[in-house]
């Protein structure tokens, strides 16, 4: 299938995505606070002109995705995937992976069962796609004549023009009661008060957007971007965390998710950064897509 011949993903590109301009931009943190996940240090980048979409990936964009193309997930091709535990009837039935024991194995658990056999998306077309690999994603972006974003141009837009602030909203620490994303509230993993409304994710354009209009780019759930997962630390625990990404072809997450606590993974900032295979999935990975500035003006002749 040719780029840009689905008019429904055109149209959404005319009103729903961002275009930045070709611009020199900045990439990681001087204030790291994982610094073996390479959150470090704040340094310049050139940025190419690109668009980025407002919002991520909704159920109801992955579905006419999954109707065009027949495509089968990495979810449902391993007949499994990672649910957790709070929103299962019956957890203790599903096994959980050593030392994360709040994530439960599902038979049955992907993008339109979210929690497994039973569950479906019925009601949450706006909300985002969720059980979706790197390889799904990529396969979606394909479809649509797009792509998935750099962590360069992730980072860019979620800064909105500041220079190196910890949020798309600036310094200001989100807390138990001041919600201005989607996180956890409460004591992880047994207790969230729901502060935000929400136990699990919220719709794709909840909470106030950042200065350059972009929604959840930090919390609700981890966004895939196009980058291999490296970490350049020059200590020995870097050398070995960045064999390992390479050894099981780890693709870079941003942004966090509704699960992300200051107490357990602080990774709901900006320069926050995580590295999965290509083919996890799991209930609080979903993606946004990124376009070139040349795919504007097709779009725009049609």
């Amino acid at each position: 299938m040719s780029k840009l011949t689905l008019p429904n993903e055109r149209g959404r590109m005319q009103a729903d995505t961002i275009w930045l301009p070709d611009a020199e931009s900045l990439i990681g943190t001087d204030r790291p606070v994982i610094p073996g996940d390479g959150e470090g240090p704040c340094r310049p980048t050139r940025v190419a002109a690109f668009g980025l979409d407002r919002v991520a990936v909704s159920n109801r964009r992955f579905a006419e995705f999954i109707a065009a193309t027949g495509h089968v997930t990495d979810a449902e091709r391993f007949g499994w995937s990672y649910v957790f535990h709070l929103l299962l009837r019956d957890a203790d039935r599903h096994p959980a992976p050593q030392g994360t024991p709040w994530w439960r194995g599902v038979e049955g658990a992907a993008w339109n069962a979210p929690e497994g056999p039973g569950s479906t998306v019925e009601g949450r077309d706006d909300f985002p796609a969720t059980h979706v690999s790197w390889n799904d994603a990529a396969a979606f972006a394909a479809w649509a004549g797009g792509r998935l974003p750099t962590e360069a141009e992730w980072e860019r837009a979620a800064r909105a023009g500041m220079r190196d602030p910890r949020y798309p909203w600036g310094d200001a620490e989100p807390d138990d009661t001041t919600t201005p994303c989607n996180i956890w509230q409460g004591r992880f993993p047994m207790v969230n008060t729901v502060a935000d409304g929400w136990l699990a994710t919220a719709p794709v354009d909840a909470f106030a957007a950042n200065g350059l209009g972009f929604y959840n780019m930090v919390g609700n759930v981890w966004e895939w971007c196009a980058d291999r997962f490296r970490v350049t630390e020059p200590t020995m625990a870097g050398r070995a965390r960045d064999a390992m990404a390479l050894a099981e072809d780890e693709r870079t997450q941003k942004g966090g998710s509704y699960l992300c606590h200051a107490s357990y993974c602080d990774r709901y900032r900006i320069a926050a950064r995580a590295g999965r295979s290509a083919d996890t999935s799991a209930g609080h990975s979903g993606f946004r897509m990124a376009w070139n500035a040349a795919d504007r003006a097709t779009a725009t002749t049609g």
